[in-house]
């Protein structure tokens, strides 16, 4: 399993598992009333729609990821350079949620978002080269 993208694709499922922890917290205060404060406001309200906005994008783009993964698996392509490039998007996923949850730099979640583009779009070269 050390030579294959299945590592980087559970990585990836372990960061989407941490963000729907991260906003069942965020939620918590205004569904379940666990975590207000004083005032009865929710201390994680302005969190709270960037974890959904993030959670949201690690079904979109990331898709094609988890594609090219599977179909190089079936090829038998799982060499040093498919690895490299699906840890590199991983990497950049967890920057991108970085950026994305706690900042609200758009230039810098673009340019992030830009390695993972990347990364992707050269695993399904892989792919289609012969």
């Amino acid at each position: 399993m050390a030579a294959s993208p299945i590592l980087p694709m559970a990585a990836h499922v372990a960061l989407c598992a941490l963000l729907y922890v991260a906003l069942t917290v965020a939620r918590a205060p205004a569904v379940w009333g666990l975590g207000r404060r004083g005032d009865g406001s929710n201390p994680f309200a302005a969190l709270e729609p960037r974890i959904g906005a993030n959670l949201s994008n690690q079904f979109e783009w990331p898709l094609f990821f988890h594609v090219a993964c599977v179909l190089l698996l079936l090829q038998g392509a799982t060499g040093p350079l498919v690895i490299g490039l699906a840890w590199v998007f991983v990497a950049g996923r967890v920057l991108h949620s970085a950026v994305q949850v706690f900042t609200g730099n758009v230039r810098l979640r673009g340019l992030v978002f830009t390695v993972n583009f990347l990364a992707v779009l050269a695993l399904w070269a892989l792919l289609l080269l012969p």
